[in-house]
């Protein structure tokens, strides 16, 4: 499952045995293991750590000094590497690579094209359940396919969307995500209740993985993940889907980075609030200032109640897992305790 895995994934990026991949994602990990590790071996590629461990400056310096030509990165990683200042001397022959592992803003692709110089880069979508990777994007796909999907599914690989009740849903609905396929896993080691729980057969007997996401599919095939079914905040039985508020504030010129969670609520049960990252050099929006944005163009519901200040009202630092994504369940006991003070 995991060579099979790597070497459609190498086919998708269009990776060459003249390819030299920068893979900064960590080896106990599926990213950089199948995706970075495997895919470079089934095509005869190069590739190169920068460091023990994910060092923003070393994968800089290793991109120009290694000549790569391809670079892989959750979106935490990648957002660390645009935001530095280039070396000097330093240039980039990078063409492809993969962003994966939480949802995608589209602005941090635009960057990542921009200023990395990634014109073939391709989204992806995976889980280490599934070996990892479901659906991933070609290069050939149009840049708006890219920005705004994960592409088309997998060869050999078998998805549908469900809604709470396991009843599938019409294309262009939104439900949890579930995958079939030769690349699933047998189940959880030693916790048969989370694998009866998210690995269920259908009346055919085909085994599914109920992976937790929320998602979409287009009338073509391409799929966009937008969320964490318990990520989504339902405020007063209306679901809000944090990822769309997130993008909606990095488009303010006042701000860098911004994380939404639910926290609770008397009336509405969870409503929004948002962690924010300041511009440098620029005034710092209101309350009001930061609600009136959202609501433009989300409405009065999707805007948050509270926003706290990366550095300001706790700490600079956001809370990562080991592979990158950011830990949400931490950011939302911070958030309460702010709150309640």
């Amino acid at each position: 499952n995991l060579v099979n895995n790597s070497r459609f994934i190498g086919d998708r990026m269009q990776l060459t045995s003249n390819d030299t991949l920068c893979c900064p994602p960590p080896l106990f990990h599926c990213f950089g293991l199948t995706l970075g590790l495997l895919a470079t071996v089934t095509h005869g590629g190069r590739i190169v750590y920068p460091a023990e461990s994910f060092d923003p400056v070393a994968t800089l310096h290793a991109i120009s000094d290694e000549r790569c030509t391809a670079l892989h990165g959750v979106p935490a990683m990648m957002e660390a590497i645009v935001d530095l200042p280039k070396p000097e001397g330093w240039t980039s022959e990078l063409r492809t690579g993969i962003v994966a592992g939480s949802p995608v803003p589209k602005w941090l692709m635009e960057r990542m094209v921009n200023e990395l110089g990634m014109m073939d880069f391709t989204s992806s979508y995976g889980l280490t359940e599934a070996s990892p990777t479901v659906f991933n994007a070609h290069t050939t796909d149009t840049l708006h396919a890219r920005l705004t999907t994960v592409g088309t599914v997998m060869p050999h690989a078998r998805v549908k969307i469900v809604d709470r009740e396991n009843r599938v849903v019409p294309i262009g609905v939104r439900g949890e995500l579930c995958v079939a396929g030769y690349q699933l896993c047998r189940g959880y080691w030693e916790n048969p209740e989370k694998t009866a729980e998210l690995l269920v057969q259908d009346e055919q007997g085909e085994q599914w993985l109920h992976t937790g996401d929320e998602a979409v599919l287009d009338v073509d095939g391409y799929c966009t993940i937008t969320g964490r079914f318990k990520d989504i905040i339902i405020r007063g039985g209306e679901n809000i889907y944090p990822l769309e508020i997130e993008e909606r504030l990095v488009q303010h010129p006042a701000i860098a980075r911004a994380i939404v969670v639910g926290i609770s609520h008397p009336r509405y049960v969870e409503v929004p609030v948002a962690f924010l990252a300041l511009e440098d050099g620029v005034r710092r929006p209101d309350l009001e200032e930061v609600k009136q944005w959202v609501r433009k163009i989300l409405g009065r519901h999707k805007a948050p109640t509270q926003v706290f200040w990366l550095g300001e009202d706790c700490a600079a630092d956001v809370p990562l897992t080991g592979s990158g994504k950011v830990k949400k369940f931490v950011l939302r006991a911070v958030a309460e305790d702010l709150v309640n003070k």
